[in-house]
């Protein structure tokens, strides 16, 4: 069966993602496409690097170049926020990519691009679930591949310049070349070298890439920018005494960081210090907008300049949603994605390493001392993040006990409120807070904690931990 969590429809190679719900899904987009009369403005496909990511991009063109539908394909592994930004450049209905993001190297999957180079929110995709139930497999039926590009219907192309235009028109150049910075990449053997290094060295950075090479496998670690995963990241810069390093995830939508002190910026911490530049440096007005599992620092520094901070589910669809509502300046959360006004509606770990290269040109200072102006401005908080893997039987149970019955631990702080918008969130009087929910991507129960001081966010979730019987 195939099903859309927060970040699209994702499946362990060989089982669920096959060739027969490739293309099932690819029938089901195609069949909608009609019955809303967009099919004749034809749809773009991108893939990044894992495992038969091209090879499904072509099964998709194959499947729609028979229904009539053209197919533009980026011929070579690319940004996700490539495949956005043409869908919403080009004014096309539909993108998909094919990739798991940050999931471990035995998935692969794909996101579903709308008009405007959105994600496809829970009633879109819930639409295209509806329209894979009602498909059976003798149905769908391919054009052989070579005949889809002799007939026009499958075409292949390479827009990489103009995402990348787009983005240096927005930075400001001069001021990144005045400085001479030093800079150390890791792409995670993903799709974001070429991107970054074009962009960097256009401004005259002095560039180094590590795990640039093509690896499936991505070196054995999840594709995901954590403070585990970039070691390697972090003994460079303090090596090579780099002015920052910047990581992304498989498809380059998510960023990670290491500061000029080989500190791992948390994602929560990028934002922030995103958002503190834009509106004092930039003099950008407008609010911010985080998931129910992101930083509350953003509403401390909203508040500071007059501003208000929007909190939506987890899920970039809500983040995108609420951002237009709002005309906010930056939307994230804590997994790393954000979201700039004025770019493309969605996640894009490219553009967002070029402000923050823009940000230690034009404030003249190290990552490390915006961070401290920001905390002697705005007080300190503190985070702890938990992952517990776990059988259906006891995913069942927590809920239960969460969800349904909604029994809470007995706590030593003063309950403000709670809310059941995403998963169980407790508000605390102190202006701290904790949540536990089941991740949309993994089969996994994330809590976050957010406190004045690391040991309360640490024993906060120990209780947690010891009621839902996870220790």
């Amino acid at each position: 069966m195939i099903k859309f969590g927060t970040g699209g429809w994702r499946a362990i190679i060989g089982d669920g993602f096959t060739k027969a719900n490739i293309q099932k899904l690819a029938k089901a987009l195609a069949v909608k496409m009609k019955n809303e009369d967009v099919a004749e403005k034809g749809i773009c496909l991108g893939y990044d690097r894992r495992f038969l990511s091209k090879e499904a991009m072509q099964w998709t063109a194959q499947v729609f170049a028979y229904e009539g539908i053209k197919s533009i394909l980026i011929n070579t592994s690319s940004p996700t926020p490539l495949i956005m930004f043409y869908v919403m450049k080009h004014e096309l209905p539909y993108g998909m990519m094919v990739t798991a993001s940050h999931n471990p190297a035995i998935y692969n999957g794909i996101k579903v691009f709308t008009y405007g180079g959105r994600d496809a929110d829970e009633f879109q995709t819930k639409d295209i679930e509806e329209y894979i139930a009602d498909i059976d497999d003798e149905e769908v039926m391919e054009l052989e591949y070579d005949k889809g590009i002799a007939s026009g219907l499958i075409e292949e192309i390479y827009p990489l310049n103009e995402y990348l235009d787009n983005i240096i028109e927005a930075v400001d150049m001069d001021a990144i070349r005045r400085r001479g910075l030093k800079i150390a990449l890791d792409p995670m053997y993903g799709v974001s070298e070429t991107s970054l290094k074009t962009i960097l060295m256009t401004a005259r950075c002095q560039v180094a890439t590590i795990h640039e090479r093509h690896d499936t496998l991505f070196g054995g670690k999840l594709p995901s920018p954590s403070a585990q995963t970039l070691r390697s990241l972090q003994n460079y810069v303090i090596d090579r005494h780099c002015d920052i390093g910047i990581a992304t995830d498989g498809d380059a939508d998510r960023i990670g960081v290491i500061d000029d002190t080989g500190r791992f910026l948390h994602p929560n911490d990028i934002l922030v210090l995103l958002y503190y530049y834009l509106v004092k440096y930039k003099g950008w007005h407008g609010p911010v907008v985080r998931n129910i599992a992101t930083t509350h620092m953003l509403d401390k520094v909203a508040d500071k300049f007059g501003e208000k901070c929007y909190e939506v589910p987890v899920g970039f669809k809500y983040i995108s949603a609420k951002m237009q509502e709002t005309d906010a300046v930056i939307g994230g959360e804590s997994s790393g994605g954000l979201n700039v006004r004025g770019h493309i509606k969605g996640k894009d770990g490219i553009y967002a390493a070029a402000l923050l290269v823009e940000m230690i040109a034009v404030t003249g200072k190290k990552l490390s001392e915006i961070v401290k102006d920001i905390e002697t401005e705005c007080g300190a908080i503190y985070m702890e993040e938990r992952d517990y893997k776990f059988n259906q039987e006891k995913r069942d149970e927590i809920f239960d006990t969460l969800m349904i019955q909604k029994d809470l631990p007995e706590i030593d702080f003063e309950v403000d409120r709670i809310s059941y918008l995403d998963g169980c969130k407790v508000y605390l009087k102190n202006g701290g807070w904790i949540i536990a929910r089941f991740s949309g991507t993994e089969p996994l129960l994330r809590i976050f904690c957010e406190m004045s001081n690391s040991e309360d966010a640490k024993k906060l979730c120990e209780v947690f931990e010891e009621f839902l019987g996870l220790n």
